[in-house]
């Protein structure tokens, strides 16, 4: 990019409790230009973006805007300049409507009274233009999914008039057709003029989109360059510090032979959002479930969890039927679940790793965790832990692949013949989806059965010994690992139906 730029942030330095974050990090970011700033969890990349968005104040530098020296005390400040931010942690309010945390702050008034008609009809609108109109702006968030929680994120930032959208992991809940959508926005937000630095762990998204890369690791910037000029090998060795020549790991053996036994078989289960549902996950077996968002994938977790229960149909764990009406009878029968949502649903923020990692067994087995306890700095360290303060550290300060470790640890304590993973590598870096990915092979190689969720196709595919697909809360069909993206979005969109439909 030529001109001088829009936003500049010059050695930008941050601290928090004397330990050292940001190493005098720089950035441009031009009009029209959309500037990806990458690296591995705990590099610096959420912190510099919050600098930005004047949720922490930098202990050094400086942030021009147009030329001129700016400071954002509050977020407030930052929008009121032009500066929206899409932070990867939510920041909505679950018991307002999706309008009014659109607007938060800033209520349409009709005669001195909040107009939430108006409110719902301008969000109406955004979201008409985002072609995501199921979303009724009318909702409580907290009856929507995750997915959707993302969408009114972006909804939000969108409605300011803003000049420099920073997104954080955008994508990171989105299936593959909103993440079409969203890069439609994109392409119109530049053609306005409108600077966006993006976060993505997202390779294929990174190239899609960007036209800058910055790289930073452990704080420090790393180097920035012109996305043509890098290949994503190159990227990722930038990114982790050493050259990754294969990002999945090869599988145990070919043709089946590490498979055992059936340890999980589901048959005719339903409820009001699954019909029918018939799926068998063997030990040492990796069984992918794909589908679009909203196809009944993690409605699947919670009912085999006894979270939303299934009202017909049979499951059956190592032979023996289960009718798991809580978590709690889940995990005694030898379930585990890692939930999609490992902030609000998988972890104490504010409680030590220790005690994380302890809170299955000590809530299960209240009277018989203690040895299984024992095993517990073994399975962390095993898993490769990083947190600086040790066991005692608070969850909330680890990076977000740390904390996904921290789950893991959690369920692995139980030793589970069953482990269903709902979006394992979500908001993760590249490193540790690989520790992730290692870890499941090593699971099934132990004869462990593993159901994988995830809306990332190549991951399902890249790791997975089977897929079933799943359409409108039914199983559209079943295929081998290996298969390609183009013949499970057929299945996942019911082309395949509609093909055969059509045949003579």
């Amino acid at each position: 990019m030529t001109g001088a730029p829009l936003l500049r942030m010059t050695d930008i330095g941050k601290s928090f409790l004397g330990v050292r974050v940001l190493h005098g990090v720089d950035l441009d970011l031009h009009a029209g230009e959309l500037h990806a700033l990458v690296g591995e969890n705990g590099a610096g990349k959420s912190t510099l973006m919050k600098v930005l968005a004047g949720v922490h104040r930098a202990d050094t530098g400086r942030i021009e805007l147009d030329g001129a020296e700016v400071s954002f005390e509050h977020p407030v400040k930052a929008r009121r300049a032009g500066v929206s931010t899409v932070f990867q942690e939510f920041n909505l309010l679950p018991e307002r409507t999706v309008a009014q945390n659109v607007f938060l702050g800033r209520e349409t008034r009709t005669r001195g009274m909040v107009d939430d008609r108006a409110m719902e009809s301008a969000t109406a609108a955004l979201l008409d233009d985002l072609g995501l109109a199921g979303i009724a702006p009318w909702s409580k968030v907290r009856h929507l999914s995750v997915a959707e929680q993302q969408v009114v994120e972006i909804v939000k930032a969108l409605s300011h008039d803003a000049r420099v959208i920073s997104m954080d992991e955008p994508t990171a809940a989105l299936a593959d057709h909103e993440v079409e959508v969203l890069y439609r926005i994109i392409a119109r937000l530049r053609e306005r003029g409108v600077g966006i630095l993006y976060v993505s762990h997202r390779l294929k998204e990174i190239f899609d989109l960007a036209d800058t890369i910055t790289v930073l690791k452990d704080g420090h910037l790393v180097d920035t360059m012109a996305a043509d000029d890098i290949r994503p090998a190159e990227l990722v060795r930038k990114m982790v510090g050493r050259p990754v020549s294969s990002v999945f790991p090869d599988p145990l053996e070919p043709h089946g032979e590490h498979v055992g036994e059936v340890r999980l078989s589901v048959s005719g289960a339903g409820n009001t959002r699954l019909d029918g549902i018939d799926l068998e996950v063997r030990g040492g077996e990796i069984v992918g479930l794909a589908g679009l968002q909203g196809s009944g994938r993690t409605e699947i977790a919670h009912g085999l969890f006894g979270v939303d229960r299934f009202t017909r149909g049979e499951v059956h764990v190592d032979g023996r039927r289960i009718d798991p009406r809580s978590p709690r009878q889940a995990v005694r029968a030898g379930l585990a679940l890692v939930t999609e949502d490992r902030k609000s649903q998988g972890l104490l923020l504010d409680r030590s790793v220790l005690a994380n990692a302890r809170l299955v067994l000590d809530a299960v087995l209240p009277f018989g965790s203690g040895r299984r306890a024992l095993r517990i700095p073994g399975i962390l360290s095993s898993l490769e832990l990083v947190a600086r303060g040790g066991h005692a550290q608070e969850v909330r300060y680890l990076s977000g692949g740390n904390q996904q470790k921290v789950v893991l640890a959690k369920w692995l304590a139980t030793d589970p013949g069953v482990m269903v993973l709902d979006e394992p590598t979500r908001g993760i870096d590249v490193g540790a989806k690989q520790a992730v990915y290692a870890l499941m092979r090593e699971l099934a190689a132990a004869g462990v059965a593993i159901l994988l969720i995830s809306s990332e196709l190549p991951e399902l595919i890249g790791m997975s010994d089977r897929l079933v697909v799943l359409d409108d809360g039914r199983v559209a069909g079943a295929l081998p690992g290996g298969s390609s993206e183009e013949t499970v979005m057929a299945l996942a969109t019911g082309a395949s139906a509609h093909r055969e439909e059509a045949a003579p």
